[in-house]
């Protein structure tokens, strides 16, 4: 879910706060312990209107000297029309802007935030962190799921040798072949033990550190939005929830879990400014880069 409209401190100065509408935030900043009004700010005025610069001789209402020609209407040459460009100062729109308080024309781009002066994690980062993650669960599962494993293929491997033999003999698949029932028994045996591996690894880790193997190795933490403290257990569950929760999916559509997962984390490629993928927009958190300890040394070092 989408972190719902009001006032928050501000992610790039804590001792702030400002509105946010649920896409950006908006207005001036206020002191952090000032009382924010009701709804959001009120729109600042509309600039005023340039002022009128005074007509050339020859225009209208101006008529032209003695023995001079009068500019054509416009102030164009030859009666080209004059480009037109945007106030000084201001870009064009592109990815990462939004528009501007009523009066200006011109959108201005966003930079991403700071969620508690931290800056966000790169997908990169990010990516390092499940890879290893995802290594690791394998490995558990290895160890723990390998029985299983073990016998889910050896019913398994038949069962595909006979569709395949079926098929060379009458050009189509035997849709209609019964499967074993212990193949799908067993089946749904290892998919509830890879989810309590997986619930078992990661859950508790983010609900106290904010960070799993991976993500030490990246030097990444997940984060409240409003404040540092721990997530705690039932925030990490709502997290974890929609990465883990379509693994159920692998016994009757595999193809849905991978494309489940693509979706999830396609939001960190758009989302420009938050780098909020959908589980974390549904647990109201950030990942963010924690600093390098070894320059940290070196700035305190006199």
């Amino acid at each position: 879910m989408t972190i719902s409209p009001g006032w928050y401190k501000d992610p790039a100065d804590p001792s702030t706060q400002r509105y946010w509408d649920g896409e950006g935030w908006l207005g001036a900043p206020l002191p952090a312990d000032a009382t924010p009004p009701d709804g959001p700010p009120t729109a600042p005025p509309p600039p005023p209107p340039p002022a009128v610069q005074p007509a050339h001789p020859g225009q209208q209402g101006h008529p032209a000297r003695p023995g001079q020609q009068a500019p054509p209407v416009g102030g164009a040459r030859d009666g080209a029309v004059p480009p037109v460009f945007p106030p000084s100062g201001i870009p064009h729109g592109g990815p990462g802007m939004r528009p501007m308080p009523p009066g200006w024309r011109q959108p201005v781009p966003q930079p991403p935030v700071r969620p508690h002066g931290l800056p966000l994690a790169t997908p990169g980062a990010r990516l390092v962190a499940r890879i290893v993650d995802t290594i690791a669960l394998v490995l558990l599962n290895v160890v723990v799921n390998g029985w299983f494993i073990y016998l889910f293929l050896k019913a398994y491997i038949p069962f595909a040798e006979s569709i395949g033999d079926k098929y060379l003999e009458t050009g189509k698949l035997p849709l209609d072949m019964e499967r074993p029932a212990q193949m799908d028994a067993l089946l749904l045996v290892i998919i509830l033990i890879a989810l309590a591996l997986w619930f078992a690894y990661e859950v508790p880790a983010t609900a106290h550190t904010g960070q799993t193997l991976g993500k030490r190795l990246a030097r990444i933490k997940v984060v409240r939005a409003e404040n540092l403290d721990p997530l705690g257990v039932g925030r990490a569950w709502r997290r974890w929830s929609p990465l883990a929760m379509p693994l159920l999916l692998l016994s009757c559509c595999g193809p849905c879990f991978v494309i489940l997962q693509m979706v999830d984390v396609v939001f960190i490629l758009f989302d420009r400014q938050q780098r909020l993928a959908w589980h974390d927009r549904s647990a109201g958190t950030y990942v963010v880069r924690l600093p390098d300890p070894v320059r940290t040394e070196k700035r305190g070092t006199p």
